[in-house]
């Protein structure tokens, strides 16, 4: 199907920020990839990427959490639209982030698709992440306290 518009249209992403507990610790952990790619190569960020065409966002972040750490059927709650202009080097792309909390036995991660590592950080051991992560981590732990 053709579109036509008279305005501009933002690129749609969907992210995820899976939180996990693991039963012998007690920091709170929060599942990232470190990027394969640029912008932001080698940069810690969520699981997340475009949302294909005939897509929805909640089958998005399904895909591609399961693309770039090997988890599947994880529920998540939709947290928030984050369209700040700027937010990414690529143009002008809108994310909507969901977010849930997993016991980390649960998930088995393996890094694959765009993302070089996967893997469970400390939220303390977190100092800088790719494209505007680190507010929505500041958001997604608002919401879970």
């Amino acid at each position: 199907m053709a579109y036509t518009y008279d305005y501009p249209r933002p690129a749609l992403t969907a992210d995820c920020v899976i939180f996990g507990r693991d039963e012998n610790e007690e920091k709170l952990k929060v599942l990232l990839i470190k990027r394969a790619y640029e912008p932001f190569q080698g940069h810690w960020a969520f699981p997340g990427g475009f949302v294909d065409e005939n897509e929805s966002v909640e089958q998005a972040a399904q895909r591609e959490l399961m693309e770039e750490t090997g988890v599947t059927n994880i529920a998540m709650q939709q947290l928030y639209a984050f369209s700040k202009p700027g937010r990414d080097p690529r143009g002008w792309v809108v994310t909507v982030a969901f977010f849930t909390v997993v016991h980390i036995a649960d998930c088995k991660v393996q890094a694959g698709d765009d993302a070089s590592q996967a893997e469970w950080v400390p939220l303390d051991e977190i100092q800088t992440m790719a494209f505007d992560h680190q507010e929505i981590l500041k958001m997604a732990l608002e919401r879970i306290k």
